[in-house]
C-alpha cells in the first residue's frame, strides 16, 4: 500500500472533554440526583493510587510534550539493556537452597536437563552450607549453564566456595552474590563493604563472573514499595561504586560487576515500569561517573515475590506467578527466577520445582512472549506509569544520600520508617479488600488440607532485622485461629446466616456473606424460607446475619430480628447498611468497603475463639 490507513478518518474528532461527559453519563446513572458527578469530577472517581503514591488515570493519550522512545541498549535503556535473543529470551534461572546436598545435586541436574540454562543456589544457616556447594554442582556443565549464590549470614563462604568451583573449568560464568549491605538489612547487623575489593580483584582470570548482586528484595519482602524497592537498589549500587571508588576501583571498571535482583508481582504494569526505571536509573548513574555508554544497561535478575505468596489456596501462587513472569518479560529481565508455589509450605517437592520452570520454558517458547524487545514501550500508560516510578524514585535516592548514603539510612532508621509507613498504607488496602487476595481474602477455598512440606531453617537475626512479610499474613492468622478452635472443640466456629425471601432477594448478599466469613475460617449455617429466623433459633447461635435484598428487608427484617431478639441471640448482622433496615435495629453492618480484617478478629472474640493456641 503506498499510503497508511487512517482507521478513525470517517468519525467525527472527540475531546477529553467529549469522553469525560460519556464517563459521567456512565458513573451518575447509580447515583442519587443529588450526587451526580460533574464530567471532569466523573473522571476524578476513577482515579486509583497505589503505594508509593502512584496515581493511575482511568484513560491516558499522547501527550503533548512526546519524547523520542529510544531504542534498546541505548541511553537511557529503559527499552532494554540489549535486544532479546529469539531463541532464548532471557536466562531461566531456577532457585535452590535445600541444605541436602544430594537432593540439591539432583535438583540441579533435573532442572538443567529440563529446560532451566543457569543455577542460583542460597547459602547460609537457611540454605546449603558452604561445604556442600562443590557437591551441589558436580553435575553443572559450567561451561554452559552460569552458577549465581546468594546468602544473607555467610556471603564471604558463599564466594569462596564457588569461585573454588568456577576456577577448575576452564570456561565458567556466574555472579559470588556479594551484596553487604542488603545482608546487614535482612540480618539486623552492621555493612561491612571492605570485601568488594578483594572480591573484584580475585576474579582475574574469570572474565565472565561478576562479583556483586544487589538483592533488593529484602525490602520489598519486609513491606516496601515498589517504587522504594527500586530507589534502595539503586542507592546500594552507589554505595558500592563508592566504596570501591576509595579503595582504586573506579566505576567504569566496577560497573559492570553489579547486577540486580528485584521482586515481580502479579500487578503486571508496575513491575514492567520498575524494571524500566530501574535501567534508566542505573544508567543516569552510569553517565555521571564516566561509565561507557555501552556498559550503563542495568543487569536485571527478576524474581517472583514470596510477599505475594498465600500458604492458602497455594495453587493460586501458579497464576501469580505466571503474570509476574509476564511483567518481568515484558519488563526486559535478564534472568528470572520462578518460585515453587509451595515455597511458603516448605522446600518445594520435584513436581512445584518442575512447574515452577516450565512456567517460564511454555511463556517462552509455546507463548512467544519473548520474541519482542520491550513490547510495552510506547504504551502511553506503560511510558507514563515509568516516568513516575523513576521520578519518585530518584527522589527517594537523593533522600537517602542527603542522610548519608545506604549504610546510614538503615543506621538511622530512615530505611525502617519508610517501610513501617508503606506497610500501613497497603495493610489498609489488603484489610478492606481494595487490594484482594485470590483464595484469601477474596473466594477462599473452604476445608482445604494445607500443604505438608519439609521445613526450612530459620535465619538468626538481630534487633532491627528487616524480616519478610506476606500480605496475606493478616487474614491467614485468623485462619490459624479458627483451625485451633476447631481442634480443640471439634468444630469450626460458626455463625446463623437468616436469609430472608426468595433466592431473587438475598442469594448475592448470601454469597458475599459467607465468602467474607470463610475468609476468617468461619462457617455460616445457611438458613431460608418463611421460618428462616425461628430455624435460626433452634440451633442457639451466638451471632446472626440477616441477607436480603432492601426490598426483602423491608417485607422481613422487622420479623425476623424480632423472632432471634426473642430467642436470646445476643449478635445480629445485617448483609448491607442498617438505614436499609429503617427503624430496625441490629448490633453491626457486613458491606463492601469494610474493615475485613479487624470485623472478622472482633467476630472471632465474639465467638468465643481464643487468640492464644493460634496454628
Amino acid at each position: 500500500m503506498s499510503e497508511s490507513m487512517t482507521l478513525a478518518g470517517g468519525f467525527p474528532a472527540q475531546t477529553h472533554e467529549d469522553w469525560q461527559r460519556l464517563v459521567a453519563g456512565v458513573v451518575n446513572k447509580i447515583r442519587a440526583e443529588d450526587a451526580k458527578l460533574a464530567p471532569a469530577d466523573a473522571e476524578a472517581s476513577l482515579r486509583t493510587t497505589l503505594a508509593g503514591d502512584l496515581v493511575i488515570d482511568p484513560l491516558y493519550s499522547r501527550p503533548a510534550d512526546a519524547r523520542p522512545l529510544g531504542v534498546p541498549g541505548a541511553m537511557p535503556f529503559t527499552r532494554g539493556r540489549a535486544l532479546r535473543d529469539p531463541n532464548q529470551p532471557w536466562d531461566v534461572r531456577q532457585l535452590h537452597d535445600d541444605p541436602d546436598a544430594a537432593r540439591t545435586r539432583a535438583a540441579v541436574l533435573d532442572d538443567l536437563e529440563h529446560g532451566a540454562t543457569s543455577v542460583w543456589l542460597h547459602i547460609g544457616a537457611d540454605g546449603i552450607a558452604p561445604d556442600a556447594v562443590a557437591e551441589a554442582l558436580a553435575d553443572v556443565r559450567l561451561d554452559l549453564a552460569p552458577v549465581v549464590v546468594s546468602s544473607w549470614d555467610a556471603q564471604p563462604a558463599a564466594a569462596e566456595a564457588l569461585l573454588a568451583v568456577l576456577r577448575g573449568a576452564a570456561v565458567a560464568s556466574g555472579n559470588l552474590g556479594h551484596d553487604p549491605i542488603g545482608a546487614a538489612a535482612r540480618t539486623g547487623t552492621t555493612p561491612d563493604l571492605s570485601g568488594l575489593v578483594g572480591a573484584i580483584g580475585g576474579l582475574d582470570g574469570l572474565p565472565e563472573v561478576r562479583a556483586i548482586t544487589v538483592d533488593a528484595r529484602v525490602y520489598r519482602d519486609a513491606g516496601a514499595s515498589a517504587v522504594d524497592e527500586i530507589a534502595y537498589a539503586v542507592a546500594t549500587g552507589i554505595a558500592y561504586l563508592r566504596a570501591l571508588a576509595e579503595a582504586g576501583i573506579e566505576a567504569p571498571k566496577a560497573f559492570p560487576h553489579i547486577e540486580f535482583r528485584i521482586s515481580a508481582t502479579a500487578d503486571q504494569f508496575l513491575t514492567i515500569a520498575a524494571l524500566r526505571a530501574l535501567r534508566a536509573l542505573w544508567a543516569r548513574v552510569g553517565e555521571v561517573c564516566g561509565v561507557p555508554e555501552s556498559e550503563r544497561g542495568a543487569r536485571v535478575h527478576a524474581v517472583t515475590a514470596t510477599r505475594m505468596f498465600t500458604r492458602e489456596d497455594p495453587w493460586v501462587n501458579v497464576l501469580r506467578s505466571t503474570i509476574a513472569t509476564f511483567a518481568a518479560c515484558a519488563g526486559g529481565a535478564d534472568s528470572i527466577t520462578v518460585l515453587p508455589y509451595d515455597t511458603i509450605a516448605g522446600l518445594p517437592e520435584k513436581f512445584s520445582r518442575r512447574l515452577a520452570r516450565n512456567t517460564q520454558i511454555v511463556l517462552a517458547d509455546e507463548a512467544n512472549i519473548g520474541r519482542v524487545t520491550d513490547p510495552a514501550g510506547g504504551s502511553y500508560y506503560v511510558e507514563d506509569l515509568t516516568r513516575d516510578v523513576a521520578t519518585k524514585a530518584w527522589a527517594v535516592v537523593q533522600a537517602v544520600e542527603a542522610a548519608g548514603g545506604m549504610p546510614a539510612a538503615l543506621a538511622n532508621g530512615l530505611v525502617a520508617q519508610r517501610i513501617q509507613e508503606a506497610i500501613a498504607e497497603e495493610g489498609a488496602r489488603i484489610a478492606t479488600r481494595r487490594q484482594p487476595i485470590t483464595g484469601v481474602s477474596m473466594f477462599p477455598l473452604a476445608g482445604e488440607q494445607r500443604l505438608a512440606r519439609r521445613s526450612r531453617a530459620d535465619l538468626p537475626t538481630r534487633d532491627g532485622a528487616l524480616l519478610p512479610r506476606r500480605d496475606a499474613a493478616a487474614y491467614e492468622g485468623l485462619r490459624d485461629r479458627s483451625l485451633a478452635f476447631a481442634a480443640q472443640g471439634g468444630v469450626a466456629p460458626s455463625v446463623a446466616l437468616v436469609a430472608l425471601g426468595g433466592r431473587r432477594d438475598f442469594g448475592a448478599r448470601e454469597t458475599f456473606v459467607t465468602n467474607l466469613l470463610a475468609a476468617g475460617g468461619i462457617e455460616a449455617s445457611l438458613f431460608e424460607g418463611a421460618s428462616a429466623a425461628a430455624d435460626a433459633t433452634a440451633t442457639n447461635p451466638s451471632v446472626a446475619v440477616i441477607a436480603s435484598s432492601p426490598k426483602g428487608y423491608a417485607a422481613h427484617a422487622a420479623d425476623a430480628v424480632a423472632t432471634l431478639r426473642e430467642a436470646g441471640v445476643p449478635t445480629i448482622f445485617v448483609a448491607g447498611r442498617a438505614k436499609e433496615l429503617g427503624a430496625t435495629s441490629v448490633d453491626g453492618e457486613i458491606y463492601d468497603g469494610m474493615d475485613v480484617v479487624a470485623f472478622l478478629s472482633g467476630l472471632l472474640d465474639r465467638l468465643g475463639v481464643p487468640a492464644e493456641g493460634a496454628l
